[in-house]
């Protein structure tokens, strides 16, 4: 089992795609000659093509329909945005037309087709450049949400986000594209609805998902120094969210704290808490905690980007909260 960056896992799952079904094309700004803003396409235009591999203008609403209609017809777009904040231009396509192609046209026209770039913040890049969208796209019937940490699930969730039927919202980050982790040589398929249990504990479950994880898991660290052992769920992906493994571990765990790079008003976390209560609340001998982003723009100040992003020590001090350790 090799140790490739994230964009090489990315990479790998589009050029196998590729070769796999000639329908597959790839799409966006800088994707070719440039070989990717992030370097995600590093030499895809050289073995596809300029018919496969396709730069487009800074226009993400004009794109993203030509992407639609080409899926319409029997294509499987690719489509790349530099940052989600960009894709804002294209909610139009992505919600009016892809996520409501198959309803609209009573199941006659699909729309197999795979948005993806990096989401949330990137470090000092200012308030238009910072939000995460992981609530926004899951609110909406018709698109599959996708939230990747590691090489090894961005590579298995793309190739299957690829060979999906419906449209597909794959959130990354700028700040894990050079991250190293351990892919198989080997083909492999990782579910899409599938949540996964990346550190098992007994004392409380901590929820995270993307680049937060880096947070929950690093929590779950310091914790384990203190001798209590927590729970850490990777959701991977949003929508269809994975309830059962969630519920599965507060039953064992009894307590929960979500960690999220959102917004907290309508979050992920505000769905996870509500089915959480529905479910399993006779299970819970805390209430429900969350630490998201704050509830304002993120500036570009060092110390306020600081103050704006979930970090290990508050989301430890939250745990000893619902376990009854702080006065």
């Amino acid at each position: 089992m090799a140790e490739i960056a994230f964009r090489q896992a990315l990479r790998e799952a589009l050029s196998e795609e590729m070769r796999r079904d000639e329908r597959v094309f790839l799409m966006g700004e800088e994707v070719a000659q440039y070989n990717g803003a992030y370097k995600v396409s590093q030499g895809m235009l050289d073995e596809f093509g300029p018919r496969r591999v396709i730069d487009t203008p800074i226009a993400e609403l004009g794109f993203t329909a030509i992407a639609v209609g080409a899926a319409s017809n029997g294509l499987r777009p690719v489509v790349e945005f530099m940052t989600w904040n960009f894709a804002v231009l294209a909610l139009d396509q992505i919600m009016n037309h892809a996520s409501k192609m198959l309803s609209m046209s009573a199941g006659q026209f699909g729309c197999p087709i795979v948005f993806r770039g990096p989401n949330g913040s990137a470090g000092q890049l200012g308030a238009q450049h910072s939000s995460a969208f992981e609530s926004w796209y899951a609110n909406i019937p018709g698109l599959k949400v996708v939230s990747v940490s590691n090489p090894y699930d961005a590579k298995g969730l793309l190739k299957s986000a690829i060979r999906d039927d419906d449209p597909v919202v794959f959130l990354e980050s700028e700040l894990m594209y050079g991250d190293m982790g351990e892919v198989p040589d080997g083909e492999y398929l990782i579910p899409l609805g599938k949540a996964a249990v990346k550190r098992e504990g007994t004392d409380v479950t901590i929820v995270s998902f993307n680049k937060m994880m880096k947070v929950a898991l690093g929590t779950a660290e310091e914790l384990a120094k203190e001798g209590i052992s927590a729970e850490v769920i990777d959701l991977r992906t949003i929508r269809p969210l994975d309830s059962e493994t969630i519920i599965n571990s507060v039953k064992k765990t009894n307590r929960l704290v979500i960690v999220e790079e959102q917004w907290p008003f309508a979050s992920v976390s505000s769905e996870i808490s509500y089915r959480v209560q529905k479910d399993a609340f006779d299970y819970l001998d805390a209430p429900i905690r969350r630490i998201c982003s704050a509830d304002t723009n993120m500036h570009y100040a060092p110390n306020l980007v600081a103050a704006y992003l979930p970090d290990v020590p508050r989301t430890v001090n939250l745990v000893k909260e619902v376990m009854y350790l702080k006065k």
